[in-house]
């Protein structure tokens, strides 16, 4: 049987236990497990050496600890009210345009989002600040989900973002060039969005009426509020870009920065020290859970030789690079039907990665080719945590207005997709999007 063959069956054990509602941890690692025992001909004692250095070979990697420090600052960062006043600030500059609350709320997403490198936890937070403001003003449901459902996305894609590390891990990438790289294509997503709340309310008047006027004694104010979340975002970033600081030595600082902060500003107490110590060690768990399934399941696929006949027959193939770039991102898209974009990149960076490498885009080098798809796939993953079936962060928004029905929801959410497929075709026809910081920075 071929490696592919072996592959399609590994594959096919797992969307049958996913199906039955089996954690994807468990799920990836299962049968990771039954494809490498299948492989060494079905003698346990392989997979049992395997298995008791397993933890210690993934978790005893430096550059995880990044992981559970970036969860730590975005929950501090959201039981610290800090992203109350980073919704204030931008509303307090864009409220009184028509649409400008909605404006506001995709603004402070991409804010929190560099602060906090979690979407899930960017659409939830930014949601339970945003939604009373876009109701008191009578925002329809529809944009008011929309907007906050397509602004959580921002939360990986401006970065810090933990798919991002987990991506870098897997391909031994620099975490710093591929958060320098995302932050162009991150503010153009959030200007994206903007522009589509500014159509939507053009073609619809009444579903984003403008706010009231704030006065500069109040803008300065609330400038002056968000001053130091924005010190700690450039304390993170130029730390990392200056060189005076590796991720996690600049991860741990921001953490550290953003506790103080929480504490000092009157918005956390001891309670949300520990609610925020707790949050982050149940995410990590998870996150790491998933990462050890992951490994599971992608030293089987490695045994099997799948990847590498893959590579090799998409090469015999003559199939233009772009079509098969092309391929792979819509099979992205169809797998954030079903999964979260965390297992989706550990899924499938091990098999898409070598099919990549081995072809010519523009005559780019291997890394600046691999800090390009690393981009793109974190854009298409982020896109499947809007659309339907699953659309996670649709889920969250509407759970937290219930008075909008789930299909408004959707609805709401359908401008934002063609935002955000305007922006995948943009950085495909021009990857230096993604490159120019990178090669002007000398990260």
């Amino acid at each position: 049987m071929s490696g592919i063959a072996i592959g399609g069956l590994i594959f096919s054990g797992l969307m049958l236990l996913l199906v039955l509602r089996v954690p994807i941890g468990i799920a990836m690692f299962t049968a990771g497990a039954a494809g490498y025992f299948y492989l060494t001909d079905g003698q346990a004692l392989p997979l049992l050496n395997f298995l008791k250095n397993l933890a210690y070979a993934r978790l005893s990697n430096y550059d995880i600890v990044v992981i559970p420090l970036f969860l730590l600052m975005g929950q501090f960062a959201t039981h610290g009210g800090l992203s109350a006043a980073l919704f204030r600030f931008v509303e307090a500059f864009m409220g009184h345009f028509k649409g400008g609350i909605a404006m506001a709320a995709v603004g402070a997403c991409a804010g929190f989002g560099a602060i906090c490198g979690s979407s899930l936890a960017t659409a939830a937070t930014m949601g339970q600040v945003a939604l009373p403001q876009l109701r008191r003003f009578g925002y329809s449901g529809a944009l008011s989900t929309g907007a906050l459902a397509a602004g959580g996305t921002l939360g990986i894609m401006i970065p810090p973002s933990v798919p991002l590390v987990i991506y870098a891990i897997l391909t031994q990438e620099s975490i710093g060039k591929l958060f320098i790289a995302a932050v162009l294509p991150g503010l153009i997503a959030m200007v994206g969005y903007m522009l589509v709340v500014k159509i939507m309310v053009t073609l619809r008047p009444a579903s984003g009426p403008a706010g009231p006027r704030v006065p500069w004694s109040e803008r300065l104010g609330a400038t002056l509020h968000v001053a130091p979340v924005l010190l700690v975002f450039l304390v993170v970033i130029v730390g990392i870009y200056g060189g005076w600081a590796n991720p996690t030595e600049a991860a741990a600082i921001g953490a550290a920065a953003c506790g103080v902060l929480a504490v000092v500003s009157g918005g956390m107490r001891g309670r949300g020290v520990v609610d925020s110590i707790l949050g982050t060690a149940q995410a990590t768990a998870m996150i790491y859970l998933v990462l050890l399934g992951a490994d599971m399941l992608n030293t089987a696929l490695a045994l099997s030789q799948m990847p590498v006949e893959l590579a090799a027959w998409v090469q015999a193939s003559a199939l233009s690079p772009m079509v098969v770039m092309v391929a792979i991102l819509v099979i992205y898209i169809f797998l954030g039907c079903v999964m979260d974009s965390l297992a989706m990149i550990l899924l499938t960076i091990p098999i898409f990665y070598p099919v990549v490498m081995g072809l010519d885009f523009y005559g780019m080098s291997s890394t600046d080719k691999s800090v390009w798809f690393g981009i793109l796939a974190l854009m298409v993953v982020e896109i499947g945590l809007v659309h339907p079936p699953v659309g996670m962060n649709v889920f969250i928004i509407n759970r937290l207005a219930k008075d909008v029905p789930l299909v408004e929801t959707f609805k709401g959410v359908v401008p934002f997709l063609v935002s955000d497929f305007v922006r995948i075709a943009l950085l495909l026809a021009f990857p230096s999007i993604s490159l120019v910081l990178v090669h002007n920075l000398q990260v």
